[in-house]
This record gives C-alpha cells, structure tokens and sequence, in this order.
C-alpha cells in the first residue's frame, strides 16, 4: 500500500507563483513537485529518523517503475523528505522492505564502486540550475556507501566527482533508512536565497530488477542495465521551499605531503631506492555561486592507480581512461561532439602530463568552470617542466556552451599547446558543435573542427552528423563521419586519421510481458560500417553486424552476433612481436557467443568465446570481463582474462592479458585494493596495492605500492621498476 502525500503534487497553470519563489522552470517536463522543509531544531545525524520532523511532516512518496513495467506504482514503498538548514541539505527516506534482510542485494562499501548500481539503493538528484540539462546525483545502499556523480547534458555521467557530504544508514522493523547531509559549500547554484531547484527520488529493489522514481521517467531512457534513467534530468520534479545561504565566496585550500622511494632499472641512468619529498597544494575558489576557480602548484598523481592493461590485434590506438583527479571534477564541461567508436577527441586531457606513459611534471595550473548567465563556461591552463626529450609546454583549453530550447545546447572549443610532442611548434584546434534533442527520442548531434600545426595546411578537418532515434522498442542511428589526413588535435586523441565513415544500424527490442516471464526484453540488431579513405575515397574496412540478445528477468544476458568484415591494408602492420601481416585485401567472418551473469549475483561476470577467420587466417578468443566473487559485502575478488590463439599463413601466437583485484573495504570511506597483471606481449608482471582513507571528509591518506617485473627468466629479477609512497592531504574549507 501506498501513503498518499501532501509534499508531493500538481502545479496548477493558474498558480501565479513568482520567478524565483516557486515557480517551475520551463525545462522541466514533470508536473510534480516537492516541499523543502527549514528545520527548526537541530537534527541528530545518525540514520535513524526518529526526529519530530519525521512525524509532523508528510514525505514525498508514490513513487513510479521506470523498469520493468513503465507507470506502474512501486512493488516497495519508499518515503522520502527534503530539510534544510542555513549550513546543509539534508535528504532522508525511509525504504520499506517485505522480504529479510538476507534477501536485500548490498555487497558493496567502496566509495563509487562499480558494484553499487546493482546494489538496493536509494538516491537523489539535485539540478541546481534548474535548466534540465545537468544535476549532481547523490546515491547509498543499506550499508551506508558513498556514490555521487555529475551529469552533463543528460548524457554523461562523472562518477570521479567527490564532493564532501556524508550518509548515514539504519535498519527498522520493514526495511532500512537513509540520511544525507550534502552542505551548500559543496553545490553551485543560481545567485539568490529563494531557489527552485530541479529534484529526483530515484529507489533501486535489485533482487526485482525494479528502478522508480518520484517522477516518471520513460523507460526508453533506461539504457542498458537500468542505470541510465537518472541522466534525463528533464524528467526531475520540482524542488520548492529552498532557501540557501548568501552569497559568501566558498574558500578551499588542499596542501598535500608526499614521501616516496622508487627505483627504475629501464631508466637511463638506471637508479634504486631514490628518496623525495614533495609539498604541493590545490585550492578552490567561489567567484560567484556558480562560478568557481581551481588552481594547482606542483601537482603530484601518485595516488592513481595503475592502468588496466589491453589486448589489441587492431592497428589502431588504444584509448586509456584518465584517473587524475585534477582533471576528473568538472571534466563533463570540456566534453565536446559526440564521443565513441572512432570519433575524435578535441581535448583529452591524457595529453597533459604524460608522455607515452611516462610522467611529465605538472608546476601548475588553473581551471575555471560554471555559469555565467546563461553560458556554460569552461577554461583551463597547465604548464608542464622539461623532462628528458619533452619540452617544458604549456596547455590552454577554452570551452563555452549555451542551453537551447529544452533538450538542447550549441557550443564551441579551443585547444592550444605551445610545443608538439615531436616539438615542431604550436598546436591549435578549433571545433563548434551541438546537440539538439526533439520530443523524447529523437536526437541529432553534429561537430566541425579545423586543427592548425605547423608545418601542417589544408586537410585539416573533421566533422560529424549524427541522427539517433533510442527508443525503448525500435532504435536507428545513423552517422557520417569525416577526419582529414593532418587533423591533428595535439591535446585531444585520434585512433585513426584519413577516414570517412559511414554507419547506419537498425534495432528491434520487444517486451514479451507476462507471456515469458522469464525474459525481459529481446533485441534484433544489424548494422552496416562503410570506411573509405577522406582524400581518395577508396574502401578501407566494411563491416557488417547481425546480433541477437536476451536480457531475462534478473538481468543477466546472452548474446550471439555474427560479423562479416573486408579490411584494405596499405602498409604491412605487426600484430605480435614475430608476426606481421602483410598489405592487401582480406575477408573474414567470426561468430561471437556472450553469457553475462546478473551483476547482483554473488558470482557474476561475462564470458564471450569468438570463433572465425581472421587477416588469411583463424583467431579464437575467450574472455572474462567484469566479474565478481563477493566473499563478504566487504572483500570482493575480480578476476579477468583476454586470450587469442591467431594462426595465420605468416605464423602463429597467442596472446593473453590476466588480472586480478581484489579489494577490502574497511568502511565506505577506506579500502585497501590489489592489483595485479599479467601481459603476454611483453612478458611482464605488474602489481599495484592501494590503501585510501578518507579520514574526515576531503580530506585523505594514501599509501601506495606498485612494482613492474619482467618474467623471462624464472628467477623474476630484479624488478624494472617498484616504489612506494605515501601522500596525505588536508581539505580547509573558510
């Protein structure tokens, strides 16, 4: 059964509230609305909800499926309420629960763990801004873990954001319950005390595979797992009631110590047991409350863990993730045309402070980034130190964007670097783009962007125009993209240069219903990837999808596809350390067979087997991705494997990556992670051990231990490189 309430309802058209005092913001879609309550006596922190508060004022319930019956109520009832005082907001709720607490799905501490979106769950969404394009999502599982993320545009999500609040978790007789404590320091928002914010309750009951929200949200915005429906910030309701506190400016300082010992064997010279220290700080400053400066001095990443290791029989890049936190808060801003696939990056800031995996030092820097206006704005600048054969550079990035109609925004980028890698001048890149999204599911995305280098002249651009209609049953997508020979965005990344391609994919995806209960969702898909080269138009790669997945009931998944492909080689390209495969024309077909377990699962995890032709020849692969053994809801082991068996006319190999990560989980603000790698290609060992405690909020300690060894000789010495170090920082807010 359902509580009515009062906190929750229809905004009239006839109301006449006032801008500012109540009104809805016309980007929001939803009629709902929901009260902010001032506390009027101070609030025992602890997850209980046993305050008066709790009892005298009705909470904001009703809530709505997403997933899997759009509309439909909730199978769990959840109850939720908005305070504040002149410090914080606080979000409680109490989440009724009919079956035990064996039967919950919470095995997951760590702070944004992956495994957290297929825990039970409660969260938030607040769009400060009111626009219904980006929000700040706040989320806990009954174990009172830490996930918090921004969104940009309804369509990328930074789960690397770590703003300071705080949660608190509690049991009662039919379910568990919540408090956050999210201060106003840690959010922008519009100027004024009087704010009408966007919000959105969103409940999880994993073992039902069942996503709700206190506002609907179509289900065509699910995405794959469920996750996706709290991007489509459009769809929040409206938060009234919320007064914030004047608009003092939010002062951070962050000075860091680091103690390190390392010694590296593959340097030249080589050295051991190398001791330094290092001082350094970051520091925050609120201009206005919607626009903030970050500034860097002697920037040091010691605490970022290693890289996960790929197998690539491509002969194209590979794309690493950037996990450097400077770079990570407010990254959604820069994110320029639609990224994916072969599409280009303008600014990647893997470009800043690295050098072919080596570390390049960072002296200092600035970032700016919010709204003026009705402008998002963005800007960035870093200088680099000389090191080696790389040039002491400096990085600039300059990025402004406007919200239109609804769903949409217009924007334009610059990049500049003083020094090329190959250090042959200056790099600059210019690029406009835009996102135009119509009704519910049709979207049209597009981007032109010119680089200049010296040396470099004509040829020179890129564009991309996108048309994507993802509904929940039928799905098309067409694409066109171009990228010239000497497009060279020297801050950003391009896989592969000289190309035009052309893609169109087609999708059916029924709901069977009750008729199977058993299966949520089928999905027929094929797709056609036509690549010629940009300047002569000759065919290069075609290739062509036919796939068909079933996703059951509990989320798990099974996949077949078959793949034909005409690849054109111009130059010969090794694709192991003895083989390589020589130009010319070559056909192949593979089938591939994928079983993905539920996530929630205590064993979980992909397998996938790939079977067929391959460059002349025959490949067979298996691999192991995502998975997860939960020993206890505190220790977690996550083993994966990438192995191929190639046998081609010029010879045969096999080539494998091996990890494994195992991670204990002390509290939901420290853990200590193990990670360890095996690479076939290089014959190297690697491990990475990782112990972070976030001692008060913002504020951290790190102790850091990675070695690198080669194994061709069984005797595993001596080691190429091995350190060890020992950060900690210090948050001071004025």
């Amino acid at each position: 059964m359902l509580l009515s309430n009062a906190a929750v309802g229809r905004v009239s058209a006839q109301d006449p509230t006032r801008p500012g005092e109540g009104a809805v913001p016309s980007a929001r879609t939803s009629q709902i609305t929901v009260r902010a309550v001032r506390l009027s006596a101070g609030l025992v922190f602890d997850g209980r909800l046993d305050e008066d508060v709790y009892e005298h004022e009705r909470p904001s319930s009703g809530f709505v499926q997403q997933v899997p019956y759009e509309g439909q109520p909730a199978s769990e009832r959840t109850d939720a309420w908005v305070l504040f005082d002149g410090a914080a907001i606080y979000v409680s709720a109490r989440c009724w629960d009919s079956t035990p607490p064996d039967k919950w799905v919470a095995n997951e501490m760590r702070r944004d763990g992956a495994q957290l979106n297929q825990n039970d769950s409660f969260g938030v969404l607040l769009d400060t801004f009111g626009d219904g394009h980006d929000g700040l999502f706040f989320s806990t599982n009954p174990l009172g873990a830490l996930q918090d993320q921004q969104i940009t545009e309804e369509r990328t999500s930074n789960v690397d954001w770590d703003p300071v609040w705080d949660v608190k978790t509690s049991r009662f007789d039919g379910g568990w319950t919540v408090e956050m404590r999210i201060p106003f320091k840690s959010l922008r928002y519009r100027p004024g005390a009087s704010q009408v914010w966007g919000i959105q309750l969103r409940r999880v009951v994993r073992r039902l595979n069942e996503w709700s929200f206190v506002s609907s949200v179509p289900i065509s915005a699910a995405g794959r797992d469920g996750s996706q429906g709290i991007l489509r910030v459009s769809a929040a309701a409206t938060l009234t009631g919320l007064e914030v506190p004047s608009g003092a400016k939010n002062v951070e300082l962050k000075p860091f110590v680091l103690g390190r010992l390392t010694t590296d064997h593959a340097a030249t010279p080589a050295f051991s047991n190398r001791a330094d220290a290092r001082l350094g700080f970051d520091a925050k400053y609120g201009i206005t409350q919607n626009l903030t400066a970050d500034f860097t001095y002697n920037t040091d990443f010691a605490q970022v863990e290693a890289d996960q290791q790929q197998v690539n029989l491509t002969r194209f890049s590979l794309l690493f993730p950037e996990k450097r936190q400077f770079f990570l808060e407010g990254k959604g801003i820069f994110d320029f045309g639609r990224t994916g696939g072969t599409v280009p990056l303008l600014f990647f800031s893997r470009r800043i402070g690295l050098d072919d995996g080596r570390e390049v030092p960072i002296v200092g820097g600035g970032r700016l980034t919010g709204r003026v206006g009705p402008y998002s704005v963005g800007a960035l600048n870093i200088q680099t130190d000389s090191v080696a054969d790389v040039a002491s550079t400096n990085f600039t990035v300059l990025r402004l964007k406007r919200n239109i109609f609804r769903r949409s925004s217009i924007g334009a980028l610059y990049t500049g670097r003083s020094v090329t890698p190959e250090g042959q001048g200056a790099n600059h890149a210019f690029g406009g783009d835009a996102r135009l999204a119509f009704q519910e599911n049709v979207n049209v995305n597009l981007y032109l962007a010119k680089t200049s280098t010296q040396g470099l002249s004509d040829r020179d651009t890129s564009y991309q125009l996108q048309f994507d209609y993802p509904s929940d049953v039928y799905g098309l997508r067409v694409e066109q993209l171009v990228v010239e020979r000497n497009f060279k965005p020297e801050v950003g990344f391009v896989s592969r240069s000289n190309f035009s391609r052309s893609f169109a994919e087609a999708r059916y995806s029924p709901r069977p219903g009750p008729s199977m209960p058993a299966v949520r969702q089928f999905t027929f898909e094929a797709s056609l990837d036509y690549t010629r080269t940009a300047d002569t138009g000759q065919l290069e790669t075609r290739e062509q999808l036919v796939s068909f997945e079933s996703e059951f009931a509990d989320s798990g998944r099974f996949e077949f596809d078959v793949v034909d492909v005409h690849e054109r080689l111009d130059d010969q390209f090794d694709i192991s350390r003895h083989v390589g495969i020589p130009a010319g024309s070559y056909d192949s077909r593979h089938i591939e067979v994928a079983y993905t377990v539920a996530k929630q699962r205590p064993v979980n995890g992909s397998l996938t087997f790939r079977v067929g032709s391959f460059y002349g020849g025959d490949i067979r692969t298996v691999e192991v991705a995502g998975a997860r053994i939960e020993a206890t809801p505190q220790l977690s082991i996550e083993p994966s494997l990438s192995y191929s068996s190639v046998s081609l006319p010029q010879g045969s190999f096999r080539t494998s990556v091996s990890r494994i990560r195992t991670t204990y989980t002390v509290t939901p603000r420290m853990f200590v992670s193990g990670l360890v790698q095996f690479n076939s290609e290089n014959q190297r060992i690697s491990s990475n051990v990782r112990m972070r405690w976030e001692y008060r909020p913002g504020s951290e300690l790190f102790v850091v231990y990675s070695e690198d060894r080669d194994t061709v000789n069984v005797d595993f010495t001596p080691p190429r490189n091995r350190g060890v170090a020992i950060k900690v920082n210090r948050l001071l807010r004025y």
